[in-house]
């Protein structure tokens, strides 16, 4: 496996620790890269290479079945007019969201499972790197959410593909970071002409011979000089406000360890796991096949489950996650 130093996307993609006011998500402090689009909000298509924080690799992808629930957070003021690690510009007043792994930018349906509130985000940045949230919200996306307030909210996050892909392809206008350099389109080259030789049959044994017509001569073309090209670009458009309510049950909140697909393993792990709490091991269907899963819980707060989280990875399991179900 590749070590590699982790992104550097000018909104939170390097250490952990910046503590943004009015806000409980844990950012990272801001360390631009040399920007890759303009100041204007022209981001760039990108995905990126997989990259580690915190002993954990992430893995950035193009994945248009991504449905995933956990624990949302919000930024806002602190980043405020900085570039997105796309290149976009963040307006804490604009529907946006950082994301870890999906394609920059895709667009997103967030529903806060608490009180069934729903809106469509475009994410364009990084993060968040605290180990039990998801996405990292814009300001105003929280508020729309209703957990401005309050600092997280149980969400669940789906990916919206023909949004996404439509997002992507104007995004490539302005150039794409998908292989680790910007590309930008080339000038097209004409086609090559080539010189047609012409000469009058013989006329057919009895046939009559039309005399000779004299044609206009046809407009001469005219010379045009060597230009630069001049590239299309395309800038991010706001998303709507738009807020739909869809009806919510009740949740919990877990800390998932692991999925095996030979139940042995899930038991072995069930058992290294029972002094830190209730563990329940359950046989799910994923993706047309059998997997037993591992989860500790239900945990009652989300501060909990941040302190039972630590603990676990702690233990040597890093890819222990917090799970909304």
């Amino acid at each position: 496996m590749l070590t590699r130093t982790p992104l550097a996307p000018s909104l939170g993609a390097m250490l952990l620790g910046a503590l943004l006011a009015g806000c409980t998500t844990t950012r990272a402090p801001v360390h631009p890269a040399p920007p890759t689009a303009s100041s204007q909000g022209k981001g760039i298509y990108k995905i990126g290479q997989p990259y580690q924080i915190d002993g954990t690799w992430y893995y950035p992808a193009e994945d248009f079945s991504y449905d995933e629930t956990g624990i949302a957070s919000w930024y806002g003021v602190a980043f405020h007019g900085k570039d997105t690690a796309n290149g976009e510009v963040f307006d804490q007043n604009a529907l946006t969201a950082a994301h870890r792994t999906l394609p920059l930018p895709s667009i997103v349906q967030v529903t806060n499972l608490e009180n069934g509130r729903s809106v469509e985000v475009r994410v364009n940045d990084r993060g968040p790197f605290a180990r039990g949230r998801i996405i990292d919200l814009s300001r105003r996306s929280a508020q729309l959410l209703g957990f401005e307030a309050q600092g997280t909210a149980k969400v669940r996050v789906k990916i919206l593909v023909p949004e996404s892909i439509q997002a992507a392809s104007l995004a490539r206008l302005n150039g794409s970071d998908t292989d680790g350099k910007v590309v930008v389109a080339a000038a097209p080259q004409a086609a090559p002409r080539i010189a047609v030789a012409a000469e009058p049959l013989a006329p057919l044994p009895g046939a009559r011979v039309a005399p000779p017509a004299h044609p206009a001569p046809l407009p001469r073309p005219v010379p045009t000089p060597p230009a630069q090209l001049q590239l299309a670009s395309a800038v991010a458009t706001p998303l709507p406000e738009k807020v739909s309510v869809v009806p919510v049950r009740p949740t919990q909140i877990y800390i998932q360890v692991g999925a095996f697909a030979k139940p042995d393993n899930a038991w072995r792990l069930k058992g290294r796991l029972d002094p830190l709490g209730h563990v329940n091991v359950s046989g799910v269907r994923t993706n047309g096949m059998n997997v037993f899963r591992v989860r500790l819980g239900p945990i009652a707060t989300v501060e909990e489950a941040d302190q039972l989280l630590a603990r676990v990875i702690q233990s040597g399991l890093p890819e222990a996650r917090i799970v909304v179900d």
